[in-house]
């Protein structure tokens, strides 16, 4: 008998979890997703870039999973047609204090073998940026862009393909195992799964509780806020142009983004969100839940500093064009238009910490995706072989 295992959520993490089941287990896959489209949320809502592998400390399971991910997602791009453009990105110091930081990241990314790393002084990084200024900077030759919301409607129909179905516009509303089987009330229906995978993204928590599985960490939504360069100004910008990361925050700062459509995105900073889907500032619909968590109160507590600047940079145009000025010191304010921005899903500890590393929990029938920020989407496949191999084999 052919087993049969549900996905919660289409997002591009969700998508490739199923279309991997259905191939390498041979499984009758449902993926349950409660909007009308996929890739409806961070898929859609992130700036495209394809990370190399350069910031994740060596070992961890963003480092092993990114560096597969990548070898992966460029074969399928190719196979599929999707765009994927190998651009190039520069990590630059801007003052002479980030150049140790500078060195150490350079030394992570050969240590997880991502290929091409060289440091370049200040006259070298222009030669790949002309228009970008620092004291020295990492440059990645074969970083790349991609079209992630492609990525997840070939996905989509790879499990069609395989014999799957993926039900647009049925959200979750009860889950219960009985009798061995997990049953899942989704729009108006009833399914019964062998199995039941989670990828919910900003919806993590809600169904981790309808699965009788809290647990030790909650989704904090942050607000990705991104500019967008207009006219000739797109021009200042070959490749991807990042600062050096603070070693504290899984976020990357302010950034310039070549888009495959020939877009340069200039952002996103980090807001701390209100609601699940707080796209918006008046957005208040989930703070109790948000605020609730005890680590959320902890974690702002520790860096309340650094949670004002970014507000500061939501609410004046001016603090982000002076970020971006620190690296490409042509702009303008004038150069700069709103853009679209996002919600990322950031799991924190009970403590205040902000996890960094991808988290997956098993709990009886049901696999939990509770972690799963930047680099999911570069390392979609991978994680979807990751998580695979976790799904517990069917005993009959």
């Amino acid at each position: 008998m052919r087993e049969k295992i549900g996905v919660v959520g289409a997002g591009i993490v969700g998508l490739a979890v199923a279309r991997e089941l259905a191939t390498v287990r041979g499984a009758e896959v449902t993926v349950l997703e409660k909007e009308g489209r996929v890739g409806a949320h961070q898929t859609g809502h992130n700036s495209g870039v394809v990370h190399a592998g350069i910031y994740y400390p060596p070992g961890s399971l963003k480092a092993r999973l990114c560096r597969e991910g990548v070898a992966l997602l460029k074969e399928y791009c190719a196979a599929h047609g999707v765009a994927y453009q190998e651009v190039g990105k520069l990590v630059i110091a801007s003052t002479r204090a980030e150049r140790p930081r500078l060195s150490a990241l350079a030394e992570r990314a050969r240590a997880n073998g991502v290929p091409g790393i060289a440091e370049l002084d200040a006259l070298a990084l222009r030669e790949i940026e002309p228009h970008a200024v620092g004291v020295g900077a990492v440059h990645s030759p074969y970083t790349a862009i991609c079209d992630f919301p492609a990525v997840a409607r070939r996905l989509a129909l790879d499990v069609a393909e395989l014999g799957g179905s993926v039900r647009l516009g049925y959200p979750v509303r009860a889950i219960r195992e009985r009798a061995g089987r997990v049953e899942v009330l989704a729009g108006r229906r009833r399914h019964v799964f062998d199995q039941l995978v989670v990828c919910g993204g900003l919806g993590t928590d809600a169904v981790a509780r309808m699965a009788g599985a809290p647990g030790n960490v909650r989704i904090v939504p942050f607000r990705g806020e991104f500019y967008a360069l207009k006219g000739a100004a797109r021009d200042l910008v070959r490749g991807l142009v990042y600062p050096v990361p603070d070693p504290r925050y899984p976020f990357l700062g302010v950034h310039l983004t070549r888009q495959v459509d020939g877009r340069v995105l200039v952002g996103p900073n980090a807001v701390l969100a209100l609601a699940y889907e707080g796209y918006r500032w008046r957005n208040f619909r989930n703070i109790g839940q948000i605020l609730g968590w005890p680590g959320t109160l902890r974690m702002a507590r520790s860096h309340w500093r650094t949670g004002l600047r970014e507000v500061r940079g939501s609410l004046l145009k001016s603090a982000f064009v002076s970020d971006a000025r620190r690296y490409v010191p042509e702009l303008t304010a004038a150069d700069l238009e709103r853009a679209p921005g996002g919600v990322r899903a950031q799991a924190v500890a009970r403590d205040g910490r902000l996890l960094d590393d991808f988290v997956v929990d098993v709990h009886g029938k049901v696999v939990l995706v509770r972690n799963a920020p930047s680099p999911a989407a570069t390392s979609s496949l991978a994680i979807a072989r990751h998580i695979a191999g976790i799904v517990p084999a069917l005993v009959r």
